[in-house]
């Protein structure tokens, strides 16, 4: 992997919820590559969070790429919203619905990319039969629902067996992802990142990162960045 694949994702929900135009502006100014969108239900996980009306307002003040994270259940049902307030990429959970296929099928029908999320109890053998239906691979290293938790280790050994498999079938992207630098397929992990664990992630083929609370705590949100992209 080279550096120029890395994705470094700051994720909104660790900013102020109130300033988001703001807050999208520092991230865009800040060098990162995408700004990762959390949408949660208060039933997949136990808690609420921005709807569709935030994405919408989020891409009136960017023109950075809008990566949706839905933590909901019927996922199929929020597609068309999302799309339609400037998501460039849903990524729905593989827990959440039965309709796994015909929801990755139905967003990229819909014009955009489509990633299929997995909890960290979730086998990575389940991984293996969707890669070729979708744009991403994101494997939570948290239990999904709350920012500020600590690093789950064992979802090393998931990150290493999927980016295996990835290399073993030859699979890349459809087209480069969202900065258009990327060429190898993402699989993108989320929670407790910061420059210990990006680096552990990285090492093993991960190459998208996504970070809240390390990034908006920290004095210098670029600077933080940089220290992501030294990790490799």
């Amino acid at each position: 992997m080279k550096k120029e694949d890395i994705i470094i994702a700051p994720s909104i929900l660790a900013g102020d919820f109130g300033h988001l135009a703001d807050e999208s502006k520092r991230i865009e100014q800040s060098g990162a590559d995408h700004i990762h969108i959390d949408i949660m239900d208060g039933h997949f996980v136990p808690n609420l969070t921005l709807g569709p009306k935030a994405v919408a307002a989020i891409n009136r003040s960017t023109d950075m790429f809008l990566d949706v994270h839905i933590m909901v259940y019927n996922p199929y049902d929020y597609i068309e919203r999302l799309v339609e307030a400037g998501a460039d990429r849903i990524t729905f959970h593989f827990e959440a619905t039965e309709e796994v296929e015909e929801t990755l099928s139905y967003i990229r029908k819909c014009n955009v990319k489509a990633g299929l999320a997995f909890c960290p109890e979730t086998s990575e053998t389940m991984v293996t039969s969707y890669l070729d239906k979708c744009d991403l691979i994101l494997l939570m290293t948290v239990n999904p629902g709350f920012g500020g938790q600590k690093f789950i280790e064992p979802v090393l050994q998931k990150i290493k067996f999927t980016r295996d498999a990835i290399n073993k079938r030859k699979i890349t992207p459809r087209i480069p992802s969202g900065n258009n630098k990327s060429s190898i397929f993402p699989i993108q992990v989320d929670g407790g990142i910061d420059a210990e664990t990006a680096k552990k992630c990285l090492e093993i083929g991960a190459n998208d990162l996504v970070t809240g609370t390390y990034l908006f705590k920290a004095p210098s949100m670029p600077e933080a960045i940089k220290s992501l992209r030294d990790c490799l």
